[in-house]
């Protein structure tokens, strides 16, 4: 790709991603985004149909990252553990973008894009080690210890990322292991 599209594609983004952190995505126009932008409407349209296709290719390109990132390369190499502290490393270094994007009104399916990832990664990992237990329990226990996780998560971002990458990577894996009682009573 071209340098000055480059360029352009990410002015764009970060334009739209700084009205993003004052107001709603409903109150941003394109002819707004292009003024501080400093560029035509025809530019913008060249590369997004809209605010909101702007928003969906700026999601799709961190959940790329998130799906070509080694965990979802190689799972069977990761611990619970490992597997939560790189994706939460890939969050964490992603601060703004995160924030912004749990922040929008679309929060819910920008969270069941992460959890729909790691979701199909997991069960097929599981099912593939010969686990003595049925695909359906199999599913049930992921739906679990994702939304779980997924929640923790959401919770992490709207604290500021208050707790360490290590300290959650734990919590994760400790409640997903052992569940609550386990975690509570050993504090």
């Amino acid at each position: 790709m071209d340098r000055r599209v480059k360029y352009t594609q990410k002015v764009i983004k970060d334009t739209f991603l700084s009205l993003l952190e004052k107001k709603d995505i409903s109150n941003i126009t394109v002819t707004e985004i292009c003024e501080i932008a400093d560029i035509n409407r025809a530019t913008f349209y060249r590369y997004y149909l809209d605010v909101y296709d702007l928003l969906k290719k700026i999601e799709d390109e961190f959940m790329d990252q998130i799906n070509n990132s080694q965990p979802f390369k190689n799972l069977s190499e990761y611990s619970l553990y490992s597997f939560a502290h790189e994706i939460l490393t890939i969050f964490y270094n992603n601060k703004k973008l995160v924030s912004i994007l749990f922040n929008t009104n679309n929060n819910m399916y920008f969270l069941n894009d992460v959890l729909e990832v790691a979701y199909g990664k997991v069960l097929e990992n599981w099912k593939s080690n010969d686990i003595d237990i049925d695909d359906e329990e199999i599913e049930y226990a992921i739906v679990f210890v994702f939304n779980g996780a997924l929640g923790m998560l959401n919770y992490w971002v709207k604290n500021n990322f208050d707790m360490s990458i290590d300290e959650l990577s734990k919590s994760i894996e400790k409640l997903s292991i052992y569940g609550v009682k386990k975690y509570i009573y050993e504090k």
